[in-house]
């Protein structure tokens, strides 16, 4: 079974049988009818010629005519009917139209070569023998006259054909460029809003942590200054107008902080998704740094918590409030470790004795903050805990590439370190 280039399966197709559209079916049924009739009339000279009843060669020709019906389905038979008809001198539309056909078909080329070359032959020999009579003192101007309707009738339609079928096979060429193209740039719009809608979600939880942090570390020593303030308002009212002091210092610094927050989100203008990929962590130029942990260990101190800091290597300047050249996401990321884990000091060990541990070393920062049992006596402040101290700090860590490890520790307390990379110190 050998099928046309026109012949292709799809979802417009709306013609019945082998055809793929109505119009394509019209057509051949058209054609196969002008064919039976030229046929049919042909046939009267063959049947005269053979010696046979006029009835049957106008049956035979229009048989054959019909044929061209079958022309996109078999071309190759339709185009041998035509060949073996010739010597009957009948067929001439069939002959053409079915080299058409064969020739823009995905039938193989030296398959058409052949075919086209044996109707030629069949042509020239035919008009030759028919023509050599009523002038054959003049063979010249019957040969010529012979190759001219053999080339005549076989030459342009198969050139034609092949140009058709060439323009078919190219137009179905970009088609499927252009289809593979639109696939190519939905994959890549898909792609682009999962790329957007992942760096939504990574600055909202950004946004979640730094917000957790902030209010939860202020508030959670604003919860302590008040409970301590309620309980000596009346024994101590200098000790009570002091920590009525630091709890509005704490509120305001709370305020402050969030004000900023919530500034730096307005003012930002809205990403292209690229570069908020790219960049998901967000802007830390005026977060917290490592030069104000003396001052967050001292906001600890003041709410009754003992707490010892500890620094170690190049960096111990940071002890006495000097930077220590990190990138400021480096050094945003180590003091919200400190301050989540002193967070978590204030909510679950009222009392326990704290160390905070910083060590500088070749190419990273390590921190440290161990806390030993409860001493029993400090009331517990009853802060509530949402379960997102320790996961917060292990995203933030993870995201730098460091390490995070935190657990109990032998003698009841409990233990949070983690260890960031940070390259040489500017």
């Amino acid at each position: 079974m050998t099928y046309t280039g026109e012949e292709r399966g799809g979802a417009g197709r709306d013609g019945p049988w082998w055809w793929e559209r109505r119009r394509e079916a019209v057509l051949d049924v058209g054609l196969g009818v002008v064919s039976a009739a030229e046929c049919a009339l042909e046939g009267v000279q063959f049947a005269r010629e053979a010696g046979l009843p006029v009835a049957v060669g106008v049956l035979f020709g229009l048989v054959v005519g019909a044929t061209l019906v079958l022309r996109r389905r078999w071309p190759i038979a339709v185009v041998l009917v035509g060949i073996a008809v010739t010597p009957a001198a009948m067929g001439f539309l069939l002959s053409v139209v079915a080299l058409y056909t064969l020739a823009s078909s995905e039938v193989p080329r030296r398959i058409t070569a052949t075919l086209a070359s044996l109707s030629m032959s069949a042509t020239f020999v035919v008009m030759y023998l028919r023509t050599r009579e009523g002038a054959a003192d003049e063979p010249t101007l019957v040969i010529s006259l012979s190759v001219f309707v053999a080339v005549a009738l076989t030459v342009p339609p198969v050139l034609f054909g092949l140009y058709i079928g060439a323009r078919r096979r190219l137009m179905e060429s970009l088609q499927e460029r252009a289809d593979s193209l639109e696939r190519e740039l939905s994959l890549l719009a898909d792609r682009a809003e999962e790329r957007a809608e992942w760096a939504r979600t990574e600055e909202r939880t950004r946004i979640a942590r730094e917000m957790h942090d902030v209010v939860a570390h202020r508030v959670s020593l604003m919860v302590v200054h008040a409970a301590a303030l309620q309980a000596v308002a009346a024994k101590d009212p200098v000790k009570a107008a002091r920590n009525a002091v630091l709890v509005g210092d704490m509120g305001r610094q709370a305020l402050t902080e969030l004000r900023e927050m919530l500034g730096v989100l307005r003012a930002e203008a809205p990403k292209p998704a690229a570069v908020a990929v790219a960049a998901p962590a967000g802007s830390f130029e005026d977060g917290p740094s490592l030069a104000e942990l003396e001052a967050l260990v001292g906001q600890s101190r003041a709410a009754g918590m003992v707490v010892e800091l500890d620094v170690r290597g190049a960096g111990a300047a940071v002890a006495a409030g000097a930077g220590a050249g990190y990138p400021a996401e480096v050094e945003q990321t180590a003091y919200r470790v400190v301050q989540e884990a002193l967070t978590n000091c204030h909510k679950h060990a009222p009392g326990a004795r704290v160390v905070v541990r910083l060590a500088h070393r070749d190419g990273e920062v390590a921190m440290q903050v161990e806390n030993g049992p409860c001493d029993g006596k400090a009331a517990e402040p009853g802060l509530p805990s949402g379960g997102n101290g320790l996961v917060g700090m292990r995203e933030r860590v993870l995201g730098l590439g460091g390490v995070f490890v935190s657990g109990p520790t032998d003698d009841g307390g409990f233990k949070v370190s983690a260890v960031l990379p940070c390259g040489s110190r500017a």
